[in-house]
């Protein structure tokens, strides 16, 4: 396939139509359930207040802004892509968004800006008169228009993935699974649902003890994926890394669209490894361990949890035959072995990383 064939193929899978829409149209949408934001993606929603209030302030002074983008599901609803912060905050401003339980979120007060800083304390409606924004204020912004960009045809899942990669320019920037949290809420709600409990499972959050921002961030999601995914896969799909974050995303399609994956026996393997390491190890599990000094220090390393916690998980069917004592040694040991040494420092791609520790870890925790 040539360069113009790769080209042509790739715009079939995306036609899309583009035009403006008024604030007003957007809320009844919003309002007639006709626009998905997706309330689970308010979870990783994070601007912040003056954030919005700078937006507010944007739409008030005729300055343009990004247009939205949305995917046109089978039944006629858009699928927000891209400006679901945009798109909440005027929602919340108007006293409409609402949470995940179908119940409104408390509506939006403005901070001062600097170009409105009267805008401290106004909102839509309040019993304080005086706090309101004028009838005239509150009409100029129900008719600001708001451009739309709406995919007509996206056949493959991973494209939205890539929209809201390269779409996610402005504001709070999305970590990795953030954007892969999106794509498995508009692909399977439940299994984010199902994930998402996994994630809060408390012997797994004792383990990895993850720093605030690291967890605002969700990377304790990408771990429980890490986990799924590599878990018990052939060791032969490991030299078809090439980028570990896509790696990632690919897989967890294909474990959404899977008929064969079985979550009750994941979470009974999840649940029984983290349970066995947090007794064992008493949350040293993937910190750094100095032989010398012969104790635990730093903060938590990926390779650590690749080999022990994906080593132990392999063989999850059989943990009732691990000795707690046996495991601790063996974690400690692995700090003086070669092959784990020279794969796991700050140099080492996690391409060529993973086919070398994961199989390590599944030697040295065998039972």
């Amino acid at each position: 396939m040539n360069l113009q064939d790769q080209i042509d193929k790739a715009r079939s899978d995306i036609y899309t139509t583009t035009y403006a829409m008024s604030i007003g149209e957007w809320i009844n949408l919003y309002t007639n359930e006709e626009l998905d934001i997706h309330p689970e993606f308010q979870r990783f929603y994070r601007w912040t207040p003056i954030q919005k209030s700078r937006f507010i302030e944007s739409i008030l002074l005729g300055i343009p802004v990004p247009e939205i983008f949305v995917v046109q599901r089978d039944d006629g609803v858009w699928d927000v892509v891209d400006g679901v912060q945009r798109l909440s905050t005027i929602l919340q401003l108007v006293h409409e968004l609402c949470n995940e339980k179908g119940e409104k979120v408390e509506s939006l007060v403005l901070e001062k800006t600097r170009y409105l800083p009267d805008l401290e304390g106004k909102r839509w409606n309040s019993e304080n008169e005086e706090e309101n924004l004028s009838r005239s204020q509150k009409l100029f912004i129900k008719r600001a228009k708001l451009g739309v960009s709406i995919i007509l045809k996206e056949s493959d899942p991973k494209v939205q993935y890539e929209l809201f990669q390269r779409l996610n320019t402005g504001g709070s920037r999305l970590s990795d699974q953030e954007f892969r949290n999106c794509i498995i809420v508009m692909n399977d709600p439940s299994f984010y649902e199902w994930l998402y409990r996994l994630n809060e499972f408390q012997p797994f959050i004792n383990c990895i003890a993850l720093t605030d921002k690291a967890s605002l961030e969700q990377y304790d999601m990408e771990l429980t994926l890490r986990f799924l995914i590599f878990r018990k896969m052939k060791e032969h799909k490991y030299n078809e890394i090439r980028d570990v974050g896509e790696f990632i995303t690919d897989e967890t399609l294909q474990i959404i669209s899977s008929s064969s994956f079985d979550k009750e026996k994941e979470e009974e393997a999840f649940e029984s490894t983290f349970e066995f390491i947090d007794g064992c190890l008493n949350g040293n599990a993937f910190h750094r361990y100095d032989t010398s000094k012969k104790r635990y220090g730093g903060g938590f390393l990926l390779s650590a949890f690749e080999t022990i916690a994906i080593g132990i998980g392999y063989h999850a069917d059989k943990i009732e035959k691990m000795n707690c004592n046996e495991v601790e040694e063996k974690a400690k040991e692995i700090w003086s072995l070669d092959e784990f040494l020279n794969n796991s420092g700050s140099g080492v791609r996690a391409n060529s990383r993973i086919p070398r520790l994961l199989p390590l870890g599944r030697r040295i925790f065998k039972p």
